[in-house]
Formats: C-alpha cells, sequence, structure tokens
C-alpha cells in the first residue's frame, strides 16, 4: 500500500483495463440524466472510455512528475486518490442499496443531493491533482535520483 501512495500512477494506469472491462460487459446499460426536463442518454461503454481517459492522463501526469525526479505531496496525493475512486463507490452503494426507494421517489430528492455533493467533491479532488503538480514543479527535485 505504502508504494502505491508514493507512484499513484500505478492506481490510475492499472484502473483502466477494469474500468473498460465493466464497461464492456454492460454494454447495452445506460445513464439517464434529467435537467431540466431533457433526458440526457450516456451508454455505460461510452462513459468508460471518458472515464478511462481521464485516469490515463492523471496516471501519465503521476508518471511524468516520477521521471522527472519531482516530489509531490503525500497528503494531496491520499487525498486525490480518495476522492477519485472514494466519491463514485459511495455513489454506487448509494444507488445500489436504495434502488427501490428510488424507484418509488421516497428518498429521490436527498439522493440527488447527495450525489451532487460527491460529485462536487470527485470534482473538487481533480483540481487538487492540478495543485499536486504545481506543488511538484515549484518545488525542489529530489535529492536522491533512484
Amino acid at each position: 500500500m505504502k508504494k502505491l501512495i508514493q507512484k499513484p500512477h500505478l492506481i490510475f494506469l492499472f484502473s483502466i483495463p477494469i474500468i473498460l472491462l465493466i464497461g464492456i460487459v454492460s454494454w447495452d446499460a445506460t445513464l439517464d440524466i434529467n435537467i431540466h426536463d431533457t433526458y440526457f442518454v450516456i451508454a455505460y461503454f461510452h462513459l468508460s472510455i471518458l472515464i478511462s481517459i481521464l485516469f490515463g492522463i492523471i496516471g501519465t501526469g503521476y508518471w511524468i512528475m516520477e521521471k522527472a525526479n519531482r516530489r509531490l505531496s503525500k497528503w494531496l496525493n491520499w487525498t486525490h486518490v480518495g476522492l477519485t475512486f472514494g466519491g463514485p463507490i459511495v455513489v454506487s452503494f448509494l444507488t445500489l442499496f436504495y434502488r427501490t426507494e428510488v424507484m418509488e421517489y421516497k428518498f429521490n430528492n436527498h439522493l440527488n443531493l447527495i450525489i451532487t455533493l460527491i460529485i462536487i467533491l470527485i470534482v473538487l479532488g481533480q483540481l487538487i491533482f492540478s495543485f499536486n503538480i504545481i506543488y511538484g514543479l515549484i518545488k525542489k527535485k529530489n535529492k536522491t535520483s533512484g
């Protein structure tokens, strides 16, 4: 676990095949988003491709910083990885356990609020990634070259 946090690009690059496999397995499933009486329908496969591209960019950014021998903040690494992976896991469990309430519209308003807050946290995690890269570029290089 310590090596994964020291090299966060491994987490993101190893998760890409898993996300693509989930997208291929759920080929015909869709995500329906209702915004102002308009439905946006996104196939899970296309969503998995977009997430894989994002994770590829993030993993490449972390890898470049490691190869350039730049020191990143471990605390920001932990926060970024936790928000990026923790948010979708929490949303998945909420929709899995409260599916009957969502279908009966008893819990729908609160669930929408919770999912919106979690998505805001995920976006905040990506901003933390940007701050961490800027921090690594400003901070001096590592003393060891290994």
